[in-house]
């Protein structure tokens, strides 16, 4: 067959073993209602927090879930998969619920942010997806609050798509970087799709391509005047800066100002120092000097306490692969089935059961003070954090918009304790589990370790 059919995200974009253990509950009958919730077991080094994000592209692909002719026609020549089975996932859709933290949410260890609660097969279909999309945007938008945190009232611009893991990842980390709280990206298709706002100067190209590098900073600024950032260190940082002071009377002539510079090598806080005093000099006091080079919050931190005179800063490389914390401990884990509570018991791993709800409570000066993870129902103090998001396979409401996400954001880490807001470790932030969940993993546990004596006494009577 043609594989070239096959859709890029489609419904085969999952791990083998979703497909064989629906066969295996399709020949079994076991539709009934199923619960798993997403969840981070704990947190990375030196991150006090994380970051709610993805769930608008989480709810897209429920919505969409379906398997496309081009797909069902490869299983079926696959030869793992009997034809009734292909045929049920030609009519498979989801039809379930979706209770979910909003985007932007701050939230930490054991605390769900996504519940799905649907027939078995479908519940467990989606686990990979979801978890592929919620965990990608959660860690881009938890590294990115970091820089957002070290650089307070500096423009913060993604320049991460050509370092990204793919297409998609470059994407969806320009969106996460926005939730996050950058002021914009320099990838397109996010200014396009999410509404960001665009950011781009020059590259070390276009200074190259031409013999002069001032008639390359003059023919740009003509071409662009509205957004004539120059780029200076093509060749000599200091010595573009004087061309563009020399420049910059003859452009004014033209009605055309320029806005800032750019510096993307050597010691940025050096050369920030000296090209703002040669500006300075110049009358050039208004125009910018935006940096960027493999930063990221370390580095933002370390030249704004220095008094680098930098007024913005472009973030990509490690930001977008989350380089110094590339993964979370994230989980996706059955917790109901047919109406009983189920629980991994295995050592490391284990999850609590039952449907849960996420309480925060605050001091009197509004300050988060801790949280408590509870079932679902059980009464506690403070602020719930989970939300019914889709019913019946369809969202209740259409997407808030990504500015409403960065706004709660915002809003949460003003009330957050500033150690938390801090770039070293901290105190773990306290998350209580309920008298009430502790109970029913104490009535779990004991109704399995019934089952396995009752397992272990039949083996030995049969041995006998």
């Amino acid at each position: 067959m043609n594989t070239d059919a096959l859709p890029p995200s489609g419904a085969l974009l999952t791990d083998f073993y979703q497909l064989t253990m629906l066969q295996a509950y399709f020949d079994r009958g076991m539709f009934a209602p199923a619960v798993f919730e997403f969840y981070v077991r704990e947190l990375p080094p030196r991150r006090n927090f994380l970051v709610a994000a993805g769930l608008a592209q989480a709810l897209d692909f429920l919505e969409g879930l379906r398997f496309e002719a081009a797909e069902l026609e490869w299983l079926s020549h696959h030869g793992a998969f009997r034809p009734d089975f292909v045929d049920y996932l030609a009519r498979l859709r989801f039809s379930g619920e979706v209770h979910a933290m909003p985007e932007g949410t701050v939230f930490f260890p054991n605390e769900p942010i996504l519940r799905v609660s649907a027939p078995l097969p479908e519940a467990q279909l989606v686990e990979s997806r979801l978890i592929n999309l919620l965990h990608f945007q959660t860690l881009i938008a938890s590294k990115a609050v970091r820089s957002v945190l070290a650089a307070p009232g500096r423009r913060l611009v993604d320049f991460g798509l050509r370092r990204a893991h793919g297409a998609e990842a470059g994407l969806l980390a320009a969106r996460a970087a926005y939730l996050a709280g950058f002021d914009g990206t320099a990838t397109v298709l996010a200014g396009a799709r999410f509404g960001i706002p665009l950011y781009g100067t020059m590259a070390h190209s276009f200074v190259q391509a031409h013999d002069d590098e001032a008639a390359a900073f003059e023919r740009f600024a003509h071409s662009l005047p509205q957004n004539a950032v120059l780029l200076l260190d093509t060749y000599d940082t200091e010595a573009a800066a004087e061309k563009v002071v020399r420049l910059a009377p003859r452009l004014r002539r033209a009605g055309i100002r320029v806005g800032g510079v750019r510096i993307d090598s050597g010691d940025l806080a050096a050369h920030a120092r000296r090209v703002r005093d040669i500006l300075d000099r110049g009358g050039l006091r208004d125009v910018t000097i935006f940096a960027s080079s493999n930063l990221d919050e370390d580095q933002l931190a370390r030249l704004l306490r220095d008094g680098s005179p930098i007024d913005g800063f472009g973030v990509g490389t490690r930001m977008d692969v989350s380089a110094d914390a590339p993964y979370l401990d994230c989980a996706y884990k059955l917790q109901e089935y047919a109406g009983r509570a189920r629980r991994k018991r295995s050592e490391g791993k284990a999850s609590w059961p039952g449907r849960k709800q996420v309480w925060r409570r605050y001091d009197a000066a509004g300050m988060a003070a801790g949280d408590a993870v509870a079932l679902e129902g059980e009464a506690q103090d403070g602020s719930a954090l989970i939300e019914p998001v889709m019913r019946g396979g369809r969202r209740l409401r259409p997407d808030p918009p990504l500015q409403a996400a960065r706004a709660r954001l915002q809003e949460q880490l003003s009330r957050l304790p500033s150690a938390l807001r801090s770039l070293d470790e901290a105190r773990p932030y306290p998350v209580e589990i309920s008298a009430g969940l502790k109970r029913l993993a104490q009535e779990f546990d004991a109704a399995a370790e019934l089952d396995q004596s009752q397992n272990r006494n039949h083996r030995g009577e049969s041995q006998a």
